[in-house]
């Protein structure tokens, strides 16, 4: 075997010496398959039963609802470590989907019973990301995190490729139920493995006479990140993709397959596994731990790179090079997000983890944000001039930030480019 490959196998297997993140990694899959099955069947179904692109951006807004309360999850993240929590989420998980299995054997399944279980699993399902990313930052080196954070996305970008194929191909075939019968049981399999991910760390389990009320950690987060301006600067990152990119590759997809390409379920499988693709092409480079740009500079040009893509998406109307498109713009989704998760778990305190990550996850509302906007933007003005919009927005914001944080997140010289 030569010399240069074996060195990159060996630095994507050096992660998986760590016993907890082995399970974690199955966990996560498990749980990222049954995400994406569950978020294009049932977006599928409220588009297609409801027949509104309203009522579908009301779904996918709801996904998120639980931002809000996701830096108190890091709280409690921080105090009884996550595999607590991640046993509590993931049962949920799986009893929301036994749920909704059982409405549609009965045929009580409408469009408002999704929306109020995806209102009750909107309040924890945001809290996944920032749970899986604090764990990492919890067990793996250093030098490792870039690595192991793209490992680790590999989970849900594979899940938007055989999810959501899957998925669709079982619904398409034979129906609600055996669709949510085999989500349930991802479900449990996550459940199972995330049993033995690694608890709280034995030199933080201290016994607290007194602890602070969790609205003072809050406070004291806030404060934490307001005087660090690399994690000014990705949280503000964050934010922006969230609300002015996600929107075209997440909650709009089913409109644009339906209205943009005038394909059906099998080519709104093949728009979100193309996206999903080209994300995990992404996660393999930065899995092998060979990035050498530096995390900082390398979000930087990605997200500007991501929304100049979003440019050409919008007026494109052949479906091969709208899937080509989104396939790139995939790939540096990838070079965006996991660097940012590298560089603000290299800057966060132990003490401070789950609850900053928690703090990021509230970027996520930018999604809802933006899909909220750009449903009456497209009745408005159409498609294409909502998309021109966004990413011409999207644009010029990263090259703000880059000027505006240039000394803690461009140069060279900073921290957040220190470590590849």
């Amino acid at each position: 075997m030569p010399g240069p490959f074996s060195s990159i196998l060996q630095s994507s297997r050096a992660p998986f010496k760590v016993r907890s993140f082995r399970y974690q990694w199955t966990a996560d899959l498990a749980t990222s398959w049954a995400f994406e099955m569950e978020i294009l069947v049932l977006g599928w179904y409220v588009l297609v039963e409801s027949g509104s692109v309203l009522l579908l951006v009301i779904y996918g807004a709801l996904q998120y609802t639980g931002a809000l309360i996701s830096p108190f999850l890091g709280i409690a993240g921080d105090r009884v470590g996550y595999r607590v929590l991640f046993m509590i989420t993931r049962g949920l998980y799986a009893l929301a989907a036994l749920t909704i299995a059982t409405l549609a054997f009965f045929d009580w399944l409408t469009p408002l019973t999704v929306i109020a279980v995806a209102t009750f699993v909107g309040l924890i399902r945001p809290s996944d990301l920032m749970m899986r990313y604090a764990l990492i930052g919890q067990t793996q080196p250093s030098d490792q995190l870039t690595s192991a954070l793209g490992i680790s996305r590999m989970t849900s970008d594979s899940a938007r490729i055989a999810g959501a194929l899957a998925g669709a191909g079982i619904f398409a075939q034979f129906g609600m139920v055996p669709v949510y019968v085999s989500i349930t049981i991802l479900y449990l399999v996550s459940f199972y493995f995330s049993m033995s991910v690694a608890g709280k760390p034995a030199q933080e389990a201290v016994v607290h006479t007194s602890r602070p009320s969790p609205f003072t950690d809050l406070q004291d987060a806030f404060s934490y990140v307001w005087g660090k301006p690399v994690l000014l600067g990705t949280m503000s990152m964050a934010f922006l993709v969230n609300f002015l990119a996600f929107p075209f590759s997440l909650g709009l997809l089913p409109y644009i397959a339906r209205s943009v390409y005038d394909v059906g379920q099998a080519g709104l499988g093949t728009l979100s596994a193309s996206f999903a693709f080209g994300a995990l092409l992404g996660s393999i480079v930065l899995g092998t731990n060979r990035f050498s740009l530096g995390t900082g500079r390398a979000l930087l040009i990605a997200t500007g790179i991501w929304f100049t893509l979003l440019m050409v998406f919008g007026p494109t109307t052949h479906f091969a090079l709208g899937v080509t498109i989104l396939m790139c713009a995939g790939f540096v989704q990838s070079i965006c997000l996991v660097p940012l998760a590298a560089v603000m778990l290299r800057a966060i305190d132990p003490q401070y983890r789950g609850r900053v990550m928690g703090l990021r996850i509230l970027a996520i509302w930018g999604l809802p944000v933006g899909l909220l906007i750009a449903g009456p933007l497209i009745d408005t003005i159409g498609f294409v001039a909502t998309t021109l919009l966004y990413s011409g927005l999207g644009l010029a914001a990263t090259i703000g930030i880059a000027i505006k944080w240039r000394n803690a997140m461009w140069c060279k010289s900073a921290p957040a480019n220190q470590h590849g």
